[in-house]
């Protein structure tokens, strides 16, 4: 019985960190926008093999700007930041 109970019923091991969450300021209107990286499935390999890429562009929800802020972020194969830069805005804490 405790067999079956097993197959039906498996404990799910913890999740780990599956996202990683950012705030950017738009430079025109100021608005503050959260991004948000997949960190399974919107990563890519890099050209070097060591380290993933992410490419995420943001525009804000207000209706009155739509300037795009385009963010680049750079992983190790272990997905922990490395570098990130951003076109048309700054990165908020």
């Amino acid at each position: 019985m405790g067999f079956l109970k097993k197959l039906f019923n498996p404990t799910l091991p913890k999740p780990e960190k599956r996202y990683y969450t950012f705030n950017v300021k738009c430079q025109r209107c100021g608005e503050v926008i959260e991004g948000r990286v997949d960190l399974d499935n919107d990563v890519s390999l890099g050209d070097s093999g060591a380290a993933y890429f992410a490419r995420k562009v943001l525009m804000g929800d207000s209706g009155r700007c739509f300037q795009q802020i385009e963010v680049v972020m750079k992983f190790t194969s272990t997905r922990e930041l490395i570098e990130q830069e951003i076109q048309g805005g700054t990165f908020v804490e």
